[in-house]
């Protein structure tokens, strides 16, 4: 634990305001509804966990930090994002060795995600959260057209191929998660493979 007063909410507000107004409105997937659903799955997954005090905050800093890299881009867009924290939190009360926690949350979710604490596995599956409810069509729907329109997926088979082989390999790591979304996650998988094109 450290003796430092956090000043989350103080934070939090300065990078809601910097998101709110500096994303591009081509992010039809990585906005401010993103963020927020990532924050609400995450503080719902640390609650079923166990987590409290000190380390809630952490990892809810994190959540409101790990996609600030798309201020600047999708290049690497993680390793932005732990600049970003490191430039800004400190001026909230962080210390370097928090930062540095919530770098490893950050880096975490980076494809394929590579979690090595209990932190980084909630953070992990907040983000991906939507595979196993009810909105994946609609939201996937949103990162189908972002991706579009970059030019990164050309058209609903290649996006359907891409998400088989996402699903495939994607596995939630914390047991909430687990028990919450991975038999819908698994039909979502099926459903998919069954719009392949044939001979694709």
């Amino acid at each position: 634990m450290s003796d430092t007063v956090i000043n989350f909410e103080g934070a939090v507000e300065f990078i809601r305001q910097k998101l709110s107004a500096e994303l591009s409105p081509k992010l039809s997937y990585h906005s401010m509804v993103h963020i927020l659903d990532v924050y609400t799955i995450a503080k719902k997954l640390a609650e079923m966990e166990g987590v409290k005090g000190e380390e809630l905050t952490l990892l809810l800093t994190a959540v409101w930090f790990h996609d600030s890299g798309f201020l600047v881009g999708s290049n690497e867009h993680e390793k932005v994002s732990c600049q970003i924290a490191r430039e800004h939190l400190p001026s909230f009360g962080y210390s370097a060795q928090q930062i540095e926690r919530i770098e490893g949350m950050i880096m975490a979710t980076r494809m394929p995600q590579t979690p090595h604490n209990l932190l980084e596995e909630i953070i992990c599956d907040a983000d991906l959260d939507y595979l196993g409810r009810d909105d994946f069509w609609t939201t996937g729907h949103k990162l189908f057209t972002e991706l579009n329109s970059n030019g990164t997926i050309l058209n609903e088979n290649d996006w359907n191929k891409q998400q088989v082989a996402f699903l495939e390999k994607h596995h939630y790591f914390t047991q909430s998660a687990i028990r919450l979304r991975k038999a819908t996650k698994d039909q979502h998988l099926e459903m998919v493979r069954s719009k392949l094109l044939p001979g694709t």
